[in-house]
This record gives C-alpha cells, structure tokens and sequence, in this order.
C-alpha cells in the first residue's frame, strides 16, 4: 500500500480501528515523563481529532527515539487491548534495516541471546536462563558490505528492549551511530563511532517492514516503508543498494 500525507505524517495504513505511520529519527513515540515535547502520539492523536473530535491515538508498540520507521497505533481502547494481548500470535513479521560497522562475515544467520536491563536502562547480554533475563532471537541477512561498513535487514523473532542494538554490538559489529552500545562486546576487532563525522549524526537503523493479521478482519496487512535518502549516505547513497524492496 503506497503512503500518503496527513498534517505532520507519512501514513502507510488507515481504517476505522488502526493506522500505521513513519516515525522520523529522533521523534520519541511518548514523550519522557515530566516532558512536554511533542511525540509521534502527539502528532497521530491531532491527526486523528480532525475527524473524530473525542478520538486519540492508542500506543500498541514503540521503537527507540533515535529509530525511525513505522509504528502501528490503535484507535480506541478495545483495539487495544486485544493488539497487545494477540501482539505474538498476530504479528508475522517485524522488520529493520541496518547500517553496521565493519564488513559482516556471514551472509545470513541467527542471533540468539539472554537480554538483561540494569537500573540505568542499559541493556546487556548475560548467561543463559539468568534471573531477570529475557530470550532475545533476531535472523539477519547481510545486504551490502562496503569498505569499513555492512547493510544489514533484520528480522525480530522477540521484540525485546534495545534488541538487535545490543545483539550486533555482540557480534562485534555495533549499529552505526548508536551513542549506548557502539563499542563491540565481542572479542572481534570493531572501534566506536566517530560522532563528530556528519555521516554518523544519526542513529542508523530503520523500521522497514511490519505484517500483521488484522484482529478483526482477520486479514494480512503487509507494509513497507523505505528508509529515507540520507540514510544510505554512509554507503555511498542508494545508486549502491540493491534493497529488498522499491527504494
């Protein structure tokens, strides 16, 4: 389904129950707590009140403030609630895009880890089964490699906190851009990011594609959303990539 604009969003789906939108980098989906930043809410709930005056958005998942891509919401309460009880069995396929450090040895593989949260919000990978630790799995497939850094599509089999960013920075091939986990937890060689290069002023990792079994149509609802221009800067802009999908 090709997107189309409303005031201040890139829609990719819309019905009387749901609707999916491109997060830009940078935009949180909820504002932190105290602040009154506007936030991707914000935006979808005012969308929304142009036609439905007592409507506001319903928050069904989120991805990280520094990620962009596209972010379902419900529209009432009842969507809700039967989304986030359904998430595992409904949703078939969670998709992002990845720029990496350094060149990714293996073409496909699977990444399988134990995810634990410390009382600084940081995510680290622990021993497996350990209190308080999460599974975490992730398939990834290598799509490009340039000289010093890989384009990587990622597909989450959990949808764990700070997930594929902790899980590459654990294969020694960290996300680029990303200020938390860009040092390598691995033994392999891999140098933190350069923040004072332009190119890396960004957080490079994109919510490309979400399918998913609509609760009550029953129907298969597929999007995609392209990253934007800039994002393949670093490797050269797009004339270089060959994406699994239209760019």
């Amino acid at each position: 389904m090709p997107p189309r604009h409303g005031p201040r969003l890139k829609i990719f789906y819309e019905d009387e129950s749901l609707i999916a939108v491109d997060k830009a980098e940078g935009l949180p989906v909820i504002a932190p707590e105290g602040s009154r930043a506007r936030c991707l809410y914000d935006h979808v709930t005012d969308y929304i009140r142009r036609r439905n005056p007592k409507g506001r958005a319903a928050v069904v998942h989120r991805i990280d403030r520094d990620t962009s891509g596209l972010v379902l919401f419900a529209k009432d309460g009842r969507t809700k609630t039967e989304l986030m009880k359904l998430w595992n069995e409904l949703v078939k396929k969670r998709s992002y895009l990845a720029i990496v450090r350094g060149q990714m040895e293996e073409d496909k593989g699977r990444i399988e880890s134990w995810l634990r949260e410390n009382a600084g919000g940081e995510v680290y990978q622990t021993e497996a089964g350990a209190t308080a630790s999460l599974k975490a799995i992730t398939e990834y497939k290598t799509l490009y490699r340039g000289t010093n850094l890989s384009l990587v599509e990622l597909e989450l089999e959990t949808g764990r906190k700070h997930q594929i960013r902790v899980q590459m920075s654990g294969i020694g091939h960290p996300v680029l851009g990303d200020p938390k986990y860009g040092h390598s937890n691995s033994s392999k060689k891999s140098t933190r990011p350069e923040r004072s290069n332009t190119n890396n002023a960004r957080l490079y990792l994109h919510a490309t594609a979400l399918s998913f079994i609509h609760p009550w149509k029953k129907t298969l609802i597929e999007l995609t959303d392209p990253p934007p221009d800039a994002f393949l800067i670093p490797l050269g802009g797009w004339s270089r990539i060959s994406l699994p999908f239209p760019g």
